[in-house]
C-alpha cells in the first residue's frame, strides 16, 4: 500500500465519486471517522434516510479502499486548528459513540472539521463543491419536517460526557 503523507490531526478526504467521505488521521495509519451504512454501500442517496452515524477507528486503507485520497486541511486558512494531540485525544474518546447524523447538517465532514477547528463546516453540504447536494437538500427539506435541535458541537459534548459518567 502507498503511504500517505499525513500527520496526526490532519483531515483526510476520500473521493467516493458523487461525494467525499472525510476522516481524521490519528497516526499509525489509522483514522477516526463518522460512518453510516451508506459509506460502505457507496450510495449517497441512502444517507438521506439515516439519522444516526457511528464513530469508528479503522486502518486508513480499509476506509479508503480503491478510492482516491488526499490530506486536505481545507479550513486552515480560515480557522486556527487545535493542537494535534488535543484533536487526536478528542477523536479517540468518541470512538464507538452513535451520534446524530444528517447529510446536510451533521455529516462526516462536519464531524472532522469540528474536531480540528471546533467549527463544524461542510463545503459539500452547502453545495459549494457538489451541486447535487443543493438539489437533494431542496427535495429533502420539502418532504420532511425537520425540527431545530442543538448544535452539533453541543451534541458531541453531551454524548462524550454521557459516555464518561
Amino acid at each position: 500500500l502507498t503511504p500517505i503523507d499525513a500527520k496526526p490531526g490532519d483531515l483526510i478526504e476520500i473521493d467516493r465519486g458523487m461525494y467525499q467521505h472525510w476522516a481524521l488521521y490519528i497516526g499509525g495509519m489509522e483514522v477516526v471517522h463518522l460512518t453510516t451504512p451508506s459509506d460502505s454501500s457507496g450510495s449517497s442517496l441512502m444517507a438521506l434516510d439515516i439519522d444516526v452515524g457511528q464513530v469508528k477507528r479503522e486502518k486508513i486503507w480499509e476506509v479508503v479502499g480503491n478510492d482516491n485520497v488526499k490530506v486536505n486541511n481545507l479550513l486552515d486558512y480560515k480557522h486556527q486548528p487545535h493542537e494535534s494531540y488535543i484533536i487526536v485525544k478528542e477523536a479517540c474518546s468518541m470512538v464507538g459513540l452513535e451520534l446524530p447524523y444528517s447529510i446536510f447538517t451533521k455529516n462526516c465532514e462536519h464531524f472532522v472539521t469540528d474536531l480540528r477547528y471546533g467549527k463544524p463546516e461542510s463545503r459539500q453540504a452547502i453545495g459549494q463543491s457538489q451541486p447535487l447536494f443543493h438539489l437533494l437538500s431542496i427535495h429533502f427539506h420539502a418532504n420532511r419536517n425537520a425540527s431545530p435541535d442543538r448544535s452539533f458541537t453541543a451534541q458531541l459534548g453531551a454524548q462524550a460526557r454521557a459516555r464518561v459518567t
